[in-house]
């Protein structure tokens, strides 16, 4: 997956984390905006998988809470929340062995490949790896909103994490691919 790519398929949840800060009318534009990106991403088809349907629930639920009903418990879990929503999708997915990665990674793999257990194996690194992120980032999220830490000492931790999981997820395929094209290389011909 490239980090492009990687990088669309988050587009709704970036949207909201630059957006939804400091007060309450940039949390409804996030919100708002995250939700639009969501959708329009869902009916593009650019957007898939439980990842989409999270965001979609998510943004849907929270612009009700806090837009419609002003509900202030939301407003002040809201990185909670947002972190968790992305955590518990992620797990459900290695629990229900579909981890969300496969529905990206296939735009770009041969279907032959598809069912290949390297292929299948990678995919459940990689979903981990997120999955531990935003678990990590609902405890830091916890922890800002408990003011146990510095807030840049949170949001820097919490952007370390992120750009290490995409970092990860475009180089360890990679990093595959040419460690197998090596090992192919270097074996020798059949006599």
């Amino acid at each position: 997956m490239t980090f492009v790519k990687l990088l669309l398929s988050f587009a709704p949840w970036i949207a909201f984390l630059i957006i939804a800060r400091d007060t309450l009318q940039r949390v409804e534009i996030g919100l708002v905006a995250a939700l639009i990106l969501s959708v329009v991403m869902a009916v593009l088809k650019l957007h898939r998988g439980i990842i989409m349907y999270v965001g979609l629930i998510f943004f849907t639920g929270a612009t009700i809470a806090v837009i419609g009903f002003h509900d202030m418990w939301t407003i002040r879990h809201l990185g909670v929340l947002a972190n968790g929503a992305l955590a518990i999708g992620s797990w459900v997915t290695l629990l229900i062995d579909r981890p969300f990665t496969l529905d990206y990674a296939r735009q770009h793999t041969d279907p032959a490949k598809w069912h290949d257990p390297v292929f299948i194996r990678v995919n459940e690194l990689l979903t981990t790896v997120w999955a531990a992120t935003f678990t990590v980032n609902t405890v830091i999220a916890w922890a800002l909103m408990k003011h146990l830490m510095p807030e840049w000492v949170c949001h820097a931790a919490s952007y370390t994490a992120l750009i290490t999981a995409a970092a990860f997820t475009s180089w360890y395929p990679a990093h595959l691919r040419k460690r197998a094209a090596r090992a192919h290389q270097v074996a020798p011909e059949p006599t």
